[in-house]
């Protein structure tokens, strides 16, 4: 078989192989700023901070409860009216405009090298004290890399954003005054421009960070299929074995 053409077969082999087991990675970011109030607000409500959403809305009722049941997980707990609850948490969440990129890379190029061996095969006639020889010398070729080509290649990545914004219900009562005793800001860029897809995992990452002072930003590195993201989605984790 050709060396060149087996070079290539053993390629696609191996980028088949590592396609079937390569899981997509998800990189998050999370920032967190608290007020020493905040420990004493736990009886929670969701209440849509984009604008023209309503909390009837489809989406925001899929996206406020993974959110709830993040929040559960660090001990606030569901108000059963707005008038029962002391802290009141705005859900803005988006996605920006795809961004292209372009990149270059080099290509190795495969060739012959060189000879590593050879060897000569012939056959000596002697008639009347005349002596002839006839041979053929047959060179083994050694393969490489012999050099390179430049190739290039673009792709399109998204922002994806989640903010918490917590107030103090009470204050607000009281003085009229909106006191934020938190705020959780949580991004993302990949190439899925799915929200629904990715939002699940952004609030994954944020959950041991919420209601919390991270003192700077915080990236947090999700698998696919990660146990956490399953639960928090009501899923059993998938079987990796």
């Amino acid at each position: 078989m050709n060396i060149l053409r087996l070079v290539s077969i053993l390629l696609v082999l191996l980028t088949a192989s590592g396609c079937m087991t390569m899981q997509t990675q998800y990189h998050v970011y999370v920032d967190s700023l608290s007020a020493p109030a905040q420990a004493e607000r736990k009886h929670f409500v969701l209440l849509p901070g984009n604008k023209d959403t309503s909390v009837t809305d489809l989406q925001f009722r899929e996206y406020a409860a993974y959110i709830s049941r993040a929040l559960v997980t660090r001990g606030y707990v569901p108000a059963e009216s707005i008038e029962k609850a002391d802290i009141a948490i705005f859900v803005v969440y988006g996605i920006g405009n795809p961004q292209e990129h372009q990149y270059s890379y080099s290509v190795p190029t495969w060739g012959q090298t060189g000879v590593s061996s050879s060897a000569t095969h012939g056959i000596i006639n002697t008639y009347g004290g005349i002596g002839t020889y006839s041979g053929t010398t047959t060179y083994t070729p050694t393969y490489g890399i012999t050099g390179s080509t430049t190739d290039s290649g673009t792709y399109t990545t998204y922002q994806r954003f989640l903010v918490l914004d917590a107030l103090d219900l009470p204050e607000y009562r009281q003085t009229k005054k909106e006191v934020e005793l938190w705020k959780t800001t949580i991004t993302s860029t990949g190439s899925s421009g799915d929200l629904r897809r990715v939002f699940p995992y952004m609030v994954t990452a944020s959950m041991p960070h919420i209601g919390t002072n991270t003192g700077q930003q915080v990236k947090v590195i999700l698998m696919e299929n990660d146990p956490a993201v399953m639960n928090l989605k009501g899923q059993a984790p998938a079987n990796t074995k």
